[in-house]
């Protein structure tokens, strides 16, 4: 396995549970769901493992801030293993679909689209899917971003289907 170059693409998918809106439908939300989604705009710093063929220290920051439309935009960036990956996008209600959307870009030429849930007075965002790496070996990703109370939380693994090599992360943020 190269460790660096799906390591850059795992940590990209962190990324995409902190975005969500760039590629979102218009939303239209009602006032709950647009202040539980303002409630987390500022600024927030993260640490955590990246564990996989070697174990990385994975430092993070990560910015949200008001978006059009109701949205909360943010931009992120996370350093491990000497390399710098970033993130972008936007969080929304979309009210024709009765759900959060979180939407992503990263450097490391990822995008997607996770779906939140309300979980108690936070949300979950979730994601999985299979693709490809930058070698076009096919892996499977789960990712998930908990935004609860005045905390987030990022948890991911890569799992690479020939091989059962793995890759996981968990990043607690504060403000």
């Amino acid at each position: 396995m190269t460790f660096l170059g799906p390591l850059s693409r795992a940590v990209a998918l962190t990324g995409l549970l902190f975005s969500a809106g760039f590629t979102v439908a218009p939303a239209f939300a009602g006032p709950a769901e647009v202040a539980l989604l303002k409630s987390y705009i500022g600024e927030w710093r993260g640490r955590g493992t990246l564990v996989g063929a070697s174990t990385e220290s994975v430092v993070c920051r990560l910015s949200l801030t008001p978006g059009n439309q109701d949205k909360v935009n943010y931009n992120g960036r996370c350093t491990l293993a000497g390399t710098n990956l970033s993130v972008k996008g936007t969080l929304a209600y979309v009210d024709a679909s009765r759900r959060y959307e979180a939407a992503m870009t990263s450097n490391a030429t990822f995008s997607g689209i996770a779906v939140g849930q309300k979980r108690g007075g936070g949300l979950i965002f979730n994601l999985r899917e299979r693709t490809p790496d930058e070698e076009g070996k096919d892996m499977n990703i789960s990712a998930s971003i908990g935004l609860t109370d005045e905390a987030i939380s990022v948890s991911f693994e890569v799992v690479y289907v020939e091989s059962g090599d793995s890759l996981s992360a968990q990043v607690p943020f504060a403000r």
